[in-house]
């Protein structure tokens, strides 16, 4: 852990205490552990999200199960056992939904289900010291506008006043103040593509150790710069974005004790609280709490207009962009589809084909009904594909005919069943049955495609692709695409139908109160 959040007595003294429980035989503190993450939606299509949809995939997790959830909670996982002196007990816990953050509205049913199974194995659990909650914070609940600190609420009501409650969260999340109405402390990833999902997760236990230990006594302050950003905009390697979480890190560099952590927001939920916002806590100083979270609030503020307005190809002039890059040597191209939320966008696929740009693999395209035809009449590698794919949604466009041989089918991406197709001049399309994000060329090689054979890769994906294409170095050229209307995901936010969200008092599209 770093000594920085201590002063120096108090960090002898916790080193004292270390080494006593070490020698000790019972853990001194219980820390209660519960996973409950969703992106929703709200604006796509397929219905709200049953308790079936959130088991197709497998049964909630429990249990020591829940301890190896995912980054976040391994990172908490491995901090809190590095002290010895905490017993973490897992409860009950949703695991991963079909169709990912595709997916709309959850039914108010559905998030009651799983919250009163995680409320009764806490309550069973009593008494613990300390509980950390892995949260995404982009939950779209039917009827429930605030649904992590609704979370964080009902957590609270079983552990009282004195217990504290960490939890770390997506930067997409959509936030306002009443989550640290309810919890302590929100520790947010501080990289798009999330890096540091474990270093939140390892901050979240050092925090709730600190204040079981007596060290540290949260205050907190919460700011909403009035900003609203699609999240094809929200990539950390780029400025302003990067220079927002630069800021934070240098407060937090500078200032023993402060957290700064910036929700960038998630704007396909259709919440009250959705855009940017900026929690700040620190070891009881209101003051500083205060100053911190006006500077964070002002800089966003200050740097809006290219934090907000999106200036991206349509796919004719994208198709132009790649062939160009293929004359000119500058393979392989990496594709980011950014906006095609359901996955069954065929907008780029047309222009590509148009354009007669070769050696192309698509992955993936939705296609659940081509996929249950293809799975009806065994399909088997080798068999000749004349199907039209994709297009079933109005932002997808139009099915798209793909004549060619299938190359694969079976398990891929986390389905049980998916398809791959050779067409056209050396080019590949897989075939999922919901929206798939793939993130490193390497997860294209299955059976007998090599994803060397491939000088251009399109994926849908706003900026998790960069991990394996852009950051590794693989991809000479990066290319984000905007799709045309109608719109679902993409830059032009003004165009969703908000019900919940007052787009007047959040900017490009209005002024916020106080502005």
């Amino acid at each position: 852990m770093s000594l920085r959040h201590f002063s120096v007595p108090a960090a002898l003294t916790a080193g004292v205490l270390l080494a006593a429980c070490s020698a000790s035989s019972e853990p001194e503190f219980r820390v209660a552990v519960a996973r409950f993450q969703q992106e929703s939606c709200t604006f796509c299509p397929g219905g709200d999200v049953t308790v079936e949809d959130w088991t197709r995939l497998g049964p909630p997790l429990s249990g020591d199960d829940v301890l190896d959830a995912d980054d976040y909670v391994a990172g908490f996982v491995s901090q809190a056992r590095d002290y010895g002196d905490i017993e973490l007990v897992g409860l009950t816990s949703p695991d991963e939904i079909f169709g990912g953050s595709s997916r709309s509205w959850i039914a108010k049913e559905t998030f009651d289900h799983f919250l009163d199974g995680m409320i009764a194995d806490l309550e069973a659990a009593m008494p613990v010291d300390g509980v950390y909650l892995a949260l995404h914070g982009a939950m779209g609940v039917r009827d429930v506008p605030r649904p992590e600190a609704e979370i964080a609420r009902r957590f609270r009501e079983v552990v009282g006043p004195d217990v504290p409650i960490a939890a770390t969260f997506d930067l997409h999340g959509d936030e306002d103040g009443a989550f640290l109405e309810q919890a302590d402390f929100a520790f947010v990833t501080k990289r798009f593509p999330h890096y540091d999902a474990g270093i939140q997760g390892g901050r979240a236990a050092r925090a709730l150790h600190r204040v079981m230990r007596g060290t540290y006594s949260p205050t907190t302050a919460t700011r909403k710069p009035g900003v609203i950003t699609a999240t094809v905009l929200q990539w950390t390697g780029a400025s302003p974005s990067m220079d927002i979480m630069e800021r934070a890190r240098r407060w937090e560099a500078r200032e023993p004790d402060a957290f700064v952590s910036v929700f960038y927001g998630f704007p396909w939920t259709d919440v009250p609280d959705v855009g940017a916002t900026v929690h700040v806590m620190t070891n009881g100083d209101q003051e500083l709490a205060d100053r911190i979270a006006d500077d964070m609030n002002d800089f966003i503020w200050r740097v809006r207009e290219d934090f907000a307005l999106g200036r991206l190809p349509r796919p004719d002039v994208a198709a132009r962009t790649v062939r160009d890059a293929i004359a000119a040597g500058a393979v392989p191209v990496a594709v980011g589809d950014y906006s095609d939320r359901p996955g069954d966008a065929t907008h780029i696929l047309r222009a590509f084909e148009a354009t007669g740009i070769r050696k192309v693999l698509y992955g993936a395209i939705s296609s659940p009904d081509v996929l249950g035809a293809m799975e009806e009449a065994g399909a088997k590698v080798g068999d000749p594909f004349d199907m039209s794919i994709g297009g079933y949604t109005p932002s997808g466009g139009d099915p798209f005919r793909i004549q060619g041989t299938v190359a694969y089918v079976g398990p891929w991406a986390g389905y049980d069943y998916t398809a791959a197709v050779t067409f056209g001049d050396g080019n590949v399309v897989f075939l999922a049955p919901a929206y798939t994000q793939i993130m490193y060329p390497e997860h294209f090689a299955v059976g007998s495609i090599d994803p060397a054979d491939y000088d251009v890769f399109v994926v849908k994906s706003r900026a998790h692709f960069r991990r394996g294409f852009d950051e590794t170095g693989f991809a000479r050229t990066i290319v984000v695409v905007e799709a045309p209307e109608p719109f679902l995901g993409t830059t032009f936010l003004d165009a969703l139908p908000y019900e919940h969200a007052d787009l007047s008092k959040l900017y490009p599209y209005g002024v916020p109160e106080g502005r």
